[in-house]
């Protein structure tokens, strides 16, 4: 198998949604006294695993249900902002075949190294009790059960509104209860704590996503967590909740004892939070044609490609660009500041 193809097919710039929480739940372990730099290593790249292998069997799903079809159908009616899914597919590079097997590859590497953290643990903590290596198991098997019947019947549970909230639970409470876990061979009630409102910020990537996206997601008839709650009111309430929420958790994690008062620094990434906010009420009232978003992306907004930006704009998708990529930097700042206090709080004690 051709590793560092499938990587790219399996859509690497989105591994930073699993990537940063993985790494956020290793610096919060790396302060107890069980933590095991190379556990810690292997759950992280289990994630990633287990991340390509979804992205990956999302796309045979939905190459299946000739999805591709639709996406044409859409472009040709002048919605812009969705991108190419699958070219591995519809160009022949790649078959059904080649890609049922190029996942079932990462899901195998995926438990490998969820194996080699569970063999030790188990020998260490035993399975049962509080801090027993059953927290692997259930971890793993929530994993997997959400990530088959993601895009998989019976549930399909995206093709039903709810691949958002899925992923968000995936990629927030489960995968950073896993690794922190795996990491230190115990849990704790901070490290739940902060795993929701991550999961809240890794939702709110998918979500501004479906929302800007709502006009071709009906013409194609995609069914996103945006189309279930139907209304622009009602989208713009729930981005209000998944943007400032998060930060509204960890104030009230502060306040009640559970983090240490350091953790206010994620609330670096609010202004982005507020940014992203506005600009969505500003994408609601705007007129056909009339502009909504600067020329070039504020600096202080994050990574924004901004030596494509110019193809970007002349695309005619800056507007969509702006906002995604904004979510996506909002999670990445909040983490960030985590992973420095929770490392610079390891090093002091």
């Amino acid at each position: 198998m051709k590793i560092g193809a499938w990587i790219k097919n399996g859509r690497s710039q989105s591994l930073v949604q699993s990537f940063m929480p993985g790494v956020a739940a290793v610096a919060l372990a790396s302060g107890n006294e069980g933590f095991c730099w190379w556990m810690a290593i292997l759950a992280v790249l289990g994630v990633e695993c287990a991340h390509l292998a979804l992205n990956i069997a999302d796309d045979w799903f939905d190459y299946k249900v000739d999805m591709k079809g639709d996406r044409d159908r859409v472009i040709r009616k002048g919605f812009r902002a969705m991108t190419a899914k699958y070219p591995y597919l519809t160009d022949g590079s790649e078959t059904l075949r080649s890609t049922a097997v190029a996942i079932a590859w990462f899901v195998v590497a995926a438990l490998a190294c969820g194996l080699a953290i569970f063999i030790p643990r188990t020998l260490e903590t035993g399975f049962s009790g509080p801090d027993g290596s059953w927290w692997i198991a259930a971890v793993t098997g929530a994993c997997a059960f959400l990530g088959a019947f993601y895009s998989a019947p019976p549930l399909k549970l995206a093709y039903r509104g709810l691949g958002e909230l899925v992923i968000g639970i995936i990629f927030g409470p489960l995968l950073m209860c896993g690794v922190y876990y795996a990491s230190c061979g115990r849990m704790d009630a901070g490290i739940v704590l902060i795993s929701i409102p991550v999961g809240m910020l890794v939702t709110n990537i998918l979500f501004t996503h479906s929302f800007i996206d709502m006009p071709s997601d009906t013409e194609s008839h995609k069914m996103t967590f945006a189309r279930v709650l139907g209304s622009q009111k009602a989208c713009l309430a729930c981005s209000f909740i998944l943007n400032l929420l998060p930060f509204a958790l960890v104030g009230a994690g502060v306040c009640a004892g559970h983090l240490h008062p350091a953790y206010l620094a994620v609330f670096l990434a609010l202004p982005r939070a507020l940014w992203l906010c506005a600009s969505l009420v500003r994408f609601t009232r705007r007129k056909p044609g009339e502009k909504d978003v600067p020329d070039m992306p504020p600096a202080w907004l994050g990574p924004m490609m901004k030596d494509k930006w110019a193809g970007i704009r002349e695309g005619g998708l800056d507007w969509f660009l702006m906002r995604w990529l904004c979510a996506r930097n909002i999670l990445s700042l909040f983490c960030l500041s985590m992973i420095a206090v929770a490392l610079i709080l390891t090093i002091i004690r």
